[in-house]
């Protein structure tokens, strides 16, 4: 059957059919309490809340592959540097930090990019290799000069507790925008070079990439305390120490059934649950009509067939680089929320078989090119990569119980916790094989 007749034959119930089994099992898991579910709205939310952030690091991907064709394998870096915005942003200045080696610091950074601009002009200008290789050295050497006795200066002051710059106490909401912006701005850079790369070699270049901005933050003291982590960061939603305190709310848990630790963290879910969906939702309309514009459909176009669009007059680069930026843009938001979420900046939590290979999972399950596709595969994925840490042993456990004790059953129970990497397998082949556009396919 050829694609035109597998779109046509897709019913059009499919994705809202998904949508309610997918509410059911997050019903099922707030109510029910056995050996499948928790019968905890607090576990059901957290599920919720994180898969939100995930549907919006799907969609961010989703642009770039699903609107483009680009194979962006460094989620996990542009997830990272949002993540560094609410540091920056959010977090109260560190005494002494702006004065030991602040003004140095920024002094280092423009250097650096007056660098970058000069041999940009002499590279134009000459065209002397050499000449560019001049400007190149000699503003490395004055970068190094102003940026280490700054960084030193800095990562001293007061290094048990703090030992980097601080942050410009700026509400917290804020800074999704600053680390969207973030993204945007390493994605352009990242662009620049890569973009004209085939798309094998890209996915190369970004995958390096990525794990470079991870390795720079976790290996420079001085921007978020790197390996030592920080912690408190501030967010946009009530403390559940401030609502137990609050007599209002003591009676309102009462009145609904709830002990007050209980319904303090509930309430709390569903506050960020409904920030997130408004991120979200705002996030797909801007997308659904951009995907629906002229504009979209030049993309796919691109996407379908560069050579033809190119030979319609398309800047086929420049397109290219445009909407990496923007789905960069999202991941950068989405770790900035995940940050705040958290209240934790921890570099070395970022892995990217968390980070990278799961969201593309998500992508693919849900359906590449389909914003809503993407939303629900994020969803999903991640309530089934939570639920089989307790539902595998359970199973191992089921399967072994015939065998006599002995160290072939307890090599199985002990490889209990690898029934994650294998759901996630057999759910991306099933997907392949019996739904290869995904479930909710691209119209």
């Amino acid at each position: 059957m050829s694609a035109n007749r597998q779109a046509a034959a897709v019913s059009p119930w499919r994705a809202p059919i998904l949508f309610a089994i997918l509410a059911v099992l997050f019903l099922l898991e707030g109510t029910v309490r056995n050996g499948l579910f928790s019968g905890s709205w607090n576990t059901a939310l957290a599920i919720l809340n994180m898969g939100l952030i995930s549907a919006i690091t799907a969609l961010g991907v989703n642009m770039q592959w699903g609107y483009a064709g680009l194979f962006n394998t460094g989620v996990v870096g542009f997830l990272a540097i949002g993540g560094l915005a609410p540091v920056l942003v959010s977090l109260p200045p560190v005494d002494g930090a702006w004065a030991a080696g602040g003004p140095r610091l920024i002094l280092a950074l423009l250097a650096g990019i007056g660098t970058l601009a000069m041999a940009r002009i002499v590279h134009v200008r000459t065209r002397r290799g050499w000449a560019v290789a001049l400007v190149l050295i000699g503003g490395f050497v004055a970068y190094r000069w102003l940026f280490d006795p700054a960084v030193t200066a800095i990562e001293a002051n007061n290094a048990a507790r703090a030992g980097n710059i601080g942050g410009l106490g700026l509400p917290v909401l804020m800074s999704w925008i600053v680390g969207g912006l973030f993204a945007a701005a390493a994605a352009w850079a990242v662009g620049k070079v890569a973009l004209g790369l085939r798309s094998d070699y890209l996915a190369i270049a970004t995958l390096g990439i990525g794990e470079i901005i991870v390795a720079v933050l976790r290996n420079e003291d001085w921007l978020a305390r790197g390996v030592k982590n920080i912690a408190s960061i501030p967010r946009p939603v009530p403390y559940e120490i401030e609502l137990q305190q609050n007599p209002e709310f003591v009676d309102f848990a009462a009145r609904w059934g709830f002990s007050v630790a209980e319904a303090s963290g509930i309430w709390v879910k569903l506050c960020y649950m409904l920030l997130f969906l408004v991120v979200l939702l705002a996030i797909i309309l801007l997308a659904e009509l951009a995907l629906k514009s002229p504009w979209g459909r030049m993309m796919r176009a691109i996407r379908d067939n560069e050579t033809a669009a190119e030979a319609m007059g398309k800047d086929v680069t420049a397109r290219h680089l445009q909407v990496f930026v923007l789905g960069s843009a999202v991941i950068g938001i989405a770790g900035a929320m995940m940050i705040t979420l958290d209240g934790l900046m921890a570099p070395t939590s970022y892995n990217p078989l968390r980070y990278t290979f799961l969201i593309w999972v998500m992508v693919i399950v849900g359906g590449s090119g389909n914003n809503w596709g993407s939303v629900l595969g994020a969803v999903l994925i991640w309530f089934v990569w939570i639920k089989v840490e307790v539902w595998g042993p359970n199973l191992i456990g089921v399967l072994v119980g015939p065998l006599p004790d002995g160290d072939l059953k307890a090599h199985l129970l002990g490889s209990a916790p690898h029934m994650r990497f294998i759901a996630m397998g057999l759910v991306l082949l099933l997907v392949l094989r019996f739904a290869p556009r995904g479930l909710v396919p691209e119209k």
